[in-house]
């Protein structure tokens, strides 16, 4: 007779399952972010040294991925776009989540001040905490503001990699922070208006459902513009350059022609196209995001040579 016991047996998580706990997407945006704000720094840092340093920032950002999704397991389980995550699947234990995402943090944080300086490494710790305990455990269940003052948490790693290389923070580094700190909005609210039903289900107070999703379009057509000074500032710093200036002139009037779109919209608009504008203002913010880096960096390559600047 055929044992069926075996098919009846909890799944174990395997080596897989404990990379998703630390939310590997996102880790791979901090660490282009970081990598980014390190490379364009005035200080030049040892390859080996360099190497050091974006390797804690990331087990950081893992580090907070982990004590998120710990944390998150209710909602996580609630909602059709996490539900699949180690926690709420169960193939990582609540306490198994946690214990990594402590450790990680610690040993992230003092290598990195090791590695670098002091005050890189309080500003990941700063970074990790605010994530992981200001944003996840406060600010998401309790305001719609959840994403504003939450999105610091990942606009931190740029400046991080700055001061890891430099020691102090600057105009350039906070340019940077602000760069992504004003983007989070737009981009998760876009993300919102399609995922309503989600959000709604779980209790989380995200402004499409607290306040309806006319006002969260009024909101990210705002927060577009009030993007664009600061994206377009980076140009005229020592960063910064002609082919920066050009690439974000041209990134953020997509950007605001596809928040002028979602503006323009109604629900009946929205969803006799499922949400297709919204979906495709989404990916673009991906993108938005990536190329204003991008140009920074081979700014700075071109900056290197004595070519490029101003």
């Amino acid at each position: 007779m055929t044992d069926t016991r075996s098919f009846d047996a909890p799944k174990e998580a395997g080596f897989g399952d404990f990379v998703q706990l630390l939310k590997p997407r996102v880790m791979s945006l901090v660490v282009f972010t970081a990598l980014v704000g390190l490379l364009v720094a005035p200080v030049h840092l040892h390859p080996v040294v360099g190497f050091t340093a974006i390797l804690f920032i990331a087990l950081g950002a893992g580090a907070s991925g982990a004590l998120n999704m710990w944390w998150d397991a209710d909602i996580d389980l609630i909602m059709r776009r996490t539900k699949g995550r180690p926690v709420p699947a169960g193939l990582v234990q609540p306490g198994e989540a946690l214990a990594i995402g402590l450790a990680l943090s610690g040993i992230s944080v003092v290598m990195l001040a090791l590695a670098t300086n002091m005050l890189a490494g309080a500003l990941l710790a700063f970074t990790i905490f605010f994530y992981a305990v200001v944003y996840s455990m406060w600010l998401k269940r309790s305001t719609p503001q959840n994403i504003v003052i939450g999105g610091a948490a990942g606009a931190f790693p740029p400046m991080i990699g700055w001061v890891a290389a430099t020691g102090s923070v600057s105009v350039e580094a906070a340019l940077m922070f602000m760069l992504i700190f004003m983007w989070t909005p737009p981009h998760f609210w876009a993300l919102a208006l399609f995922m309503n039903e989600d959000y709604s289900k779980a209790g989380v107070p995200m402004l499409t459902v607290t306040h309806g999703k006319k006002v969260t379009r009024n909101h990210v057509l705002g927060y577009t513009l009030a993007l664009i000074p600061f994206a377009v500032a980076l140009a005229f710093t020592s960063i910064g350059g002609p082919l920066y200036l050009a690439v974000s002139v041209l990134l953020n009037a997509e950007f605001l022609r596809g928040a002028y779109r979602i503006w323009k919209r109604d629900e009946v608009m929205a969803a006799a196209d499922n949400y297709k504008v919204e979906k495709a203002v989404f990916r673009f913010s991906l993108l938005y995001l990536f190329l204003h880096f991008t140009a920074l960096l081979v700014q700075a390559v071109l900056l290197h040579y004595g070519v490029g600047g101003w």
